[in-house]
C-alpha cells in the first residue's frame, strides 16, 4: 500500500502533506525547517508514524521552467532525504503553490510572511502532492 508524503521544503519551516492508496491529499502538519533544531529527527517520526513509501518534494522553477536559486539547496535536501530514508523521491514543480495556498486559506494567512503556524506551509505542501497524485 502506498503512502505519500508531500513536503513543502524551508529553512524555518517544512510544510507536510499525506495520501495513501485512496490518493486523498491531507495537510499533516509543519516541522521544523532545515535551519533549525529537530528536523530532521520531526521528519523521520513522521515517515514512521505514516509508513511512508514515497516522498514527494517541490522543486523551485521560475515561472519560465527554468532553475529558480534555491534549487541546489532543494537537490541538497532531497540528497539528504534520500540517504535517511531509502525512498523514492519525487520532484513536483512548486511554482505559485504557496501563493495559491496563502489565497485559498485568506484572512490572517494571506500576507507574506504571516503565517507563523506552519498552515500555509501545509497547505502548499498538500498542493504539491495533490499536483503528483494527479499525474
Amino acid at each position: 500500500m502506498p503512502n505519500y508524503l508531500g513536503i513543502d521544503y524551508g529553512t524555518k519551516r517544512i510544510g507536510l502533506a499525506w495520501a495513501d492508496e485512496l490518493l486523498i491529499c491531507l495537510p499533516a502538519r509543519a516541522v521544523p525547517g532545515l535551519g533549525c533544531k529537530g528536523c530532521w529527527e520531526e521528519l523521520a517520526n513522521e515517515v514512521a508514524q505514516r509508513s511512508i513509501t514515497d516522498l514527494v518534494v517541490g522543486y523551485p522553477l521560475h515561472m519560465d521552467g527554468t532553475e529558480g536559486k534555491r534549487v541546489q539547496e532543494v537537490d541538497c535536501f532531497i540528497e539528504e532525504l534520500d540517504q535517511r530514508f531509502g525512498l523514492p523521491v519525487h520532484r513536483v514543480d512548486e511554482r505559485l503553490t504557496s501563493v495559491t495556498a496563502r489565497e485559498t486559506i485568506g484572512g490572517k494567512y494571506a500576507a507574506k510572511g504571516a503565517d507563523k503556524s506552519g498552515r500555509v506551509d501545509c497547505a502548499a505542501a498538500c498542493l504539491i502532492l495533490q499536483d503528483f497524485l494527479n499525474k
